[in-house]
Order: structure tokens, then C-alpha cells, then sequence
């Protein structure tokens, strides 16, 4: 069977951030996590909380909120992390796979949008960057802002952030191979 395009799903998991209402396509989703521990690592931008262990794997954390300038992620019993996979674009034009997580102040449901129920996201005839909205889902009596999660960051973001969570992973592993064997440690 063919594999859908994301374009081509019209499922969406809506969260709340900042008393707001957004969706993004489940075709990006790999899994919703309460909050683990989360590391900090140092010249991460503003908007990144830091790293979380998944299963082995060093995962960058994102704060919509500080992204989007809306304030800060509000952390309650409900608030989660959205873990999701970014196509970025290679120097050498080929695409990869980063894996991130997003906090959401409250993961709410799947639901189904069609096209037909999308507004195109509002031009209010200043220079504000809204390249990473797809648009405006229109759901009963309220508007939900769908996003790109492939467009979230810019390319100098995501270098930045990959780069960092390279260097955290490598620390991982090296801290890891200095703990002494329990033979060392039994004064052999």
C-alpha cells in the first residue's frame, strides 16, 4: 500500500497553547508524552527548554509559546510533549529527519478537517512571518490555527539545534563510558 502524503490526511491532534486552539497534521506525529526530565543545555536559543531521554534517544524540546512571542508554556498536571519529525533540508538537498518535541499546555484530540473547512491564514498587511501556519481550521464555532511543523524553524534554527543536540548526545555517551565497572569500583 502507497504511503499518504501528509497533504493528503486530513487529521489533525489539537492542543491548547496560551489559551489558543492548534492542530497539527497526525502524519507528523510520533508519539504524546507527560513531561520527563528535561535537560538544559547550554546556547540553546530562548525558545528551547532543553533535552529529553527517549528511549535512548536525545530529543530537543521546544517552547511554542516563547517561540511564537505569546509568553511562556504554563506547566499544569495537563501539559504535555508533542513528539514530532521535521524534514529539514541537507546542504547537499537531500532531506533528513529531526525528531522534536513541542510542549502543548493541553493535548486535546485527533479530529478530522477537510480542505474545504481551511481559511488561508490572515494577511493583516504587516511583516509578520506566518509561513509556518498552513491555516485556519474552521471546527464548529471556533477557528484553530493548523500548523506546518516543518516550517516552525528556520534553517539557522534548526542547524543550531541539531548541532547542540549532536554535542548533548555526545556528552551523554561519554559521561556514560566513564562510569567505572563494578570490578574497578570492588578494588580489584
Amino acid at each position: 500500500m502507497a504511503e499518504k502524503k501528509a497533504q493528503d490526511i486530513h487529521q489533525y491532534l489539537t492542543f491548547k497553547l496560551a489559551e489558543e486552539s492548534y492542530a497539527v497534521n497526525v502524519s507528523s506525529i510520533k508519539e504524546v508524552l507527560n513531561i520527563p526530565k528535561i535537560t538544559k543545555v547550554p546556547r540553546m536559543p530562548d525558545f528551547m527548554s532543553g533535552i529529553i531521554n527517549l528511549r535512548g534517544s536525545v530529543v530537543p524540546v521546544l517552547d511554542l509559546c516563547k517561540k511564537f512571542g505569546i509568553g511562556e508554556t504554563r506547566m499544569t498536571e495537563e501539559t504535555g510533549i508533542i513528539v514530532t519529525e521535521i524534514k529539514k533540508r541537507e546542504r547537499d538537498g537531500t532531506e533528513a529527519d529531526l525528531v522534536i518535541g513541542v510542549f502543548s499546555e493541553e493535548v486535546q484530540k485527533v479530529i478530522s478537517i477537510e480542505p474545504k473547512d481551511i481559511e488561508p491564514p490572515p494577511k493583516i498587511g504587516v511583516a509578520i512571518d506566518t509561513d509556518f501556519i498552513v491555516g485556519m481550521g474552521h471546527v464548529d464555532t471556533e477557528f484553530i490555527i493548523i500548523l506546518d511543523i516543518n516550517k516552525i524553524l528556520t534553517g539557522t534554527e534548526l542547524r543550531t539545534l541539531q548541532s547542540n543536540a549532536e554535542e548533548a548526545e555526545t556528552a551523554v555517551e561519554a559521561d556514560a563510558g566513564d562510569e567505572p565497572d563494578a570490578e574497578a569500583a570492588d578494588g580489584e
